[in-house]
């Protein structure tokens, strides 16, 4: 199974949806992108993986340019920014998904606010993947990840499949 996870500045929101999902099951391609991406991945992003046991501290921001000519399974928006770009993705796509989080670069406060924010959307971003995983698992089973649905939506509840608007 083939998801790349899309949002602006591919610093905070999809690093930790990626690395979530790498997480949870090796077997899964899984990138992530943004339609403007960053310098760098975000420091208190970083530090807020870490405290979960992942380093992301090797990953970069990189362009959903590189990714166009591609196809993918899923291709879920974790923020309002790239949900309105996402239809300018070219590439074969089965499932366009929008799971949305705040966006923790943009708190406000001191240090230790801020970084509660990280931690909010962290564990808001690997409640939402950790749904979704388990959705797209619970009929074909974990030895069945790598197939194809058949065309069958199987899109976990509370989230917006983007043929069906």
């Amino acid at each position: 199974m083939k998801i790349l996870i899309l949002c602006t500045g591919n610093s905070c929101r999809s690093q930790m949806a990626e690395s979530f999902l790498k997480s949870f099951d090796d077997r899964i391609e899984v990138v992530s992108a943004g339609t403007e991406p960053s310098g760098q991945v975000h420091p208190k992003a970083i530090k807020a993986m870490e405290e979960v046991g992942i380093d992301i501290s090797k990953n970069y921001p990189k362009s959903v340019n590189g990714f166009l000519n591609k196809g993918f399974d899923y291709v879920i928006t974790v923020c309002g920014g790239a949900k309105e770009s996402c239809p300018m993705f070219t590439g074969k796509v089965e499932h366009r998904l929008h799971i949305g989080f705040d966006d923790p670069a943009e708190a406000r406060g001191s240090e230790e606010e801020i970084m509660e924010e990280f931690r909010r959307i962290r564990d808001e971003i690997k409640q939402g993947f950790s749904k979704f995983y388990s959705e797209i698992n619970k009929d074909t089973g974990s030895e069945q990840i790598n197939a194809k649905d058949n065309g069958q939506n199987q899109v976990p509840p509370g989230v917006t499949n983007s043929k069906q608007l």
